[in-house]
């Protein structure tokens, strides 16, 4: 059995329950924020923001950056693996992809629930 530490979840059925999860995540959010622009008050920049500071938007806000970067991390990895066969290229690009991923997360903490 090969074991890979590359891997978001432990082998490819978590993987596959992980993408699908996060994009369900990612399809609710969207109609959420579809939904708020459809049918919302007019969009001002008072109104955008009287909706980003509610609670359960930064919630739900950073439960979708959360699922995005785990769905890019593990399509990412995928076609890594798939498509680049030296072992020290993919291993630069995925530790490239990875602090990006991690830039991501904390520009979105501090763009969520910064002051």
């Amino acid at each position: 059995m090969v074991a890979s530490v590359s891997s978001f979840g432990r082998n490819g059925i978590h993987d596959f329950v992980l993408i699908r999860a996060t994009a369900i995540i990612l399809t609710l959010y969207t109609f959420y924020i579809v939904g708020f622009c459809a049918f919302g008050p007019e969009l001002t920049y008072l109104s955008w923001t009287n909706f980003f500071s509610g609670l359960f938007t930064k919630v739900f806000t950073m439960l979708a950056l959360v699922s995005i970067l785990i769905h890019a991390w593990i399509g990412m990895w995928q076609v890594l693996t798939d498509y680049i066969k030296p072992v020290l290229l993919r291993s630069i690009i995925q530790l490239i992809i990875v602090v990006t991923l991690f830039s991501y997360f904390f520009s979105g903490l501090i763009i969520v629930w910064g002051a």
